[in-house]
């Protein structure tokens, strides 16, 4: 056994003993009703609710790697071998439905976060089992069982094999389910706000935003802007509940904590989850340009060597470590944000009915600002705007955290549960079923719309010429050629004089 499979076999068995040590303590604060959900309720509804939702979030997250892989991958393919996948992907692919789906996905993932929190983090002063009290520490009260709990089977591991089985992964119905609720999600309009934001992001890049389905009609587009203020309305109304309630200390905000430092907190935590929001946009954007465009900042040059430095692990392993971040983050929001108060006691924010406070207390509004502010806004700017991005310093200090962490192995636990699990499903990889890139494009099946998603991009062009289709599948540098031309926003002009110098 070589040095590395070694490391890998220690880190794989430490992790996962760590993983059964956290869900025993979960499922021990469960049963002895010490978690919110399981205090106010019942345990047994709290034990329901917590791995119902993981599995959940185990289906949103894998499910978001499926439809975003096989974009690119046409429909006749595989619309008989997995019919069931085809059901959403033949709805997901088409126009910006792929884009209103990422947009419901994100708050999906942070309301589930925000739920499972109710259902599985320990209430104040909790105890178990007469465990030392630096067990209690680690364990409970920073949320370490929990985030280890959620990141490792809701998250890390589907997406280890929705990475490689996209196919099989959405094939159930299960899946076409998540896929419409967040479709559903999405149009209600609660984060149309952010469709304002991209506008504004795009102005200010000088990068009008440019959609792949014809112009919106007048009843349309009135629909569209009245969502996009009732959005508004929500974020800045959910804000000032929540608001109110940290000033006044009526959140779960741990015991001993001044109400002035919670909302600092508040703004603190919302600033590091968007960063490594960013970061991830901002990397995937600069991952395919060459040294030299790159820009001169010297911390994005420094961000940028150690990012892509070697065989290119370091990618990976940010995205690890930045996912047991971004869930700490989620979890200790959830905390400072969720309500903590009791309804029919005269004390209701605002002075709302005990049903609204009720309402008020699911943390719903701490997931809407998350979402919106935390989240969806960093990744537009970080889009619009990578280089600059990129020259944070904290984006350097922040690459180095998510290195360490992925480097502890406190995670490979995940690729445990990812092997059970595909072996236990009978995943196999797309290859199987489509072949690679150079066999269906040999059997004239090449993967066209990724094609035709950059062309989209490019100034003047509205659709995909089917001559211009042909040339690409067949000739690799026209199709490089054209991919250059949307990288470097070559104006329809340009094309012209060039064709009369020809």
């Amino acid at each position: 056994m070589t040095g590395n499979s070694a490391c890998t076999l220690v880190k794989n068995v430490y992790s996962t003993i760590l993983l059964i040590f956290s869900i025993v303590i979960v499922m021990g604060l469960i049963f002895t009703e010490q978690t919110k959900l399981a205090q106010d309720v019942h345990p047994a509804l709290a034990f329901v609710v917590l791995w119902g939702l993981i599995l959940w979030l185990g289906m949103v997250e894998g499910g978001q790697a499926s439809l975003v892989g096989l974009a690119p991958i046409n429909f006749e393919l595989y619309k008989d071998s997995h019919p069931t996948t085809y059901i959403s992907t033949k709805v997901c692919h088409v126009g910006d439905n792929l884009d209103r789906y990422l947009m419901g996905r994100q708050f999906m993932v942070i309301f589930i976060a925000f739920c499972i929190n109710m259902a599985g983090a320990p209430v104040g002063g909790a105890e178990l089992w007469g465990l030392p009290q630096w067990i209690i520490d680690v364990f409970l009260v920073t949320g370490f069982a929990m985030i280890l709990f959620t990141c490792m089977i809701g998250q890390l591991a589907t997406q280890v094999n929705a990475s490689h089985c996209m196919l099989d992964y959405i094939n159930s119905y299960f899946a076409v389910f998540t896929f419409y609720t967040a479709m559903a999600i999405e149009f209600s309009g609660l984060m149309h706000v952010s469709y304002f934001i991209q506008k504004c992001v795009g102005w200010a890049a000088g990068k009008p935003i440019q959609s792949n389905e014809p112009p919106k009609s007048a009843l349309q587009a009135a629909f569209f802007w009245f969502r996009v203020v009732l959005s508004a309305v929500v974020l800045c109304f959910s804000l000032a509940v929540t608001l109110e309630g940290l000033f006044t200390g009526n959140t779960t905000m741990w015991d001993g904590v001044p109400n002035a430092v919670a909302v600092i907190l508040f703004f603190l935590l919302m600033s590091v989850v968007g960063l490594l929001e960013g970061m991830q946009i901002a990397f995937f954007a600069v991952a395919k340009l060459k040294k030299s465009e790159r820009g001169r900042a010297p911390f994005a040059l420094k961000t940028c060597e150690l990012l892509f430095r070697g065989d290119g692990h370091n990618l990976p392993g940010f995205m690890i470590g930045r996912q047991l971040c971004v869930v700490s983050c989620f979890f200790i929001i959830a905390r400072v944000t969720s309500l903590n108060v009791e309804p029919g006691n005269g004390n209701n924010i605002f002075g709302v009915s005990d049903a609204a406070q009720t309402f008020f207390n699911m943390g719903f509004l701490g997931a809407v600002i998350t979402t919106i502010l935390g989240s969806i806004t960093w990744q537009l700017v970080a889009s619009a705007f990578p280089l600059a991005f990129l020259s944070n310093p904290m984006v350097y200090v922040f690459l180095r955290l998510c290195l360490f962490l992925e480097a502890t192995g406190i995670a490979s636990g995940a690729w445990v549960l990812a092997g059970i699990h595909k072996r236990v499903a009978g995943f196999q990889r797309d290859e199987v079923y489509i072949g690679t890139p150079e066999e269906r494009e040999a059997k004239d099946l090449g993967d066209s719309k990724e094609v035709e998603h950059a062309l989209a991009k490019l100034p003047g062009f509205t659709s995909m010429p089917e001559a211009l289709v042909k040339l690409m599948s067949q000739d690799p540098s026209v199709k490089e050629f054209v991919r250059s031309m949307s990288a470097n926003n070559i104006d329809v002009g340009d094309l012209n004089n060039l064709e009369e110098k020809v």
